[in-house]
């Protein structure tokens, strides 16, 4: 994703909080323009979204992409659900693994890949409280042994 031609849009706050990312997909988004116009504007979040698959193809659900200002008759709603572009091998591999237990769909970030939005759609399993818990005490952790180092020098 670290490329010259990509420019990070948006990402999900939670998603590494909530779950053990374990493999990533880069995905497109089925968009109308008024759409693509309030991204390009930075109006997009995906807080509370998720991914599922129905009927052999792939939607994200709970993204919120506000509303343009000049898009009048044309704008869809905010909270629409939106198709993900994925090929069938790759749709397959995510049927067999959410079938599994506990595994989900999250996205993570989304960016433009030149001209295309581009999503990372993660695989991953929830977290129990306990390990976020014990992931916060490793941040804090490694914050004090900078904070201590940097003190030093």
């Amino acid at each position: 994703m670290n490329t010259n031609n990509t420019k990070l849009i948006a990402k999900n706050p939670t998603a590494y909080h909530n779950y053990t990312i374990e493999d990533k997909l880069e995905v497109g988004i089925v968009l109308s323009g008024t759409e693509i116009k309030s991204i390009r504007s930075g109006k997009v979040n995906l807080k509370d979204s998720y991914a599922n698959i129905k009927n052999g193809e792939v939607y994200i659900y709970g993204m919120h992409i506000s509303p343009y200002e000049h898009g009048n008759i044309f704008n869809k709603n905010p909270l629409r659900d939106r198709k993900l572009l994925l090929n069938k091998r790759e749709i397959n591999k995510l049927i067999g693994l959410t079938k599994q237990k506990g595994y989900s769909l999250i996205p993570i970030s989304i960016y433009f890949k030149g001209s295309f939005v581009k999503l990372d759609l993660g695989i991953g399993k929830g977290k129990k409280l306990y390990d976020k818990r014990q992931d916060l005490a490793k941040k804090d952790a490694q914050k004090q042994i900078a904070i201590n180092l940097k003190n030093k020098q």
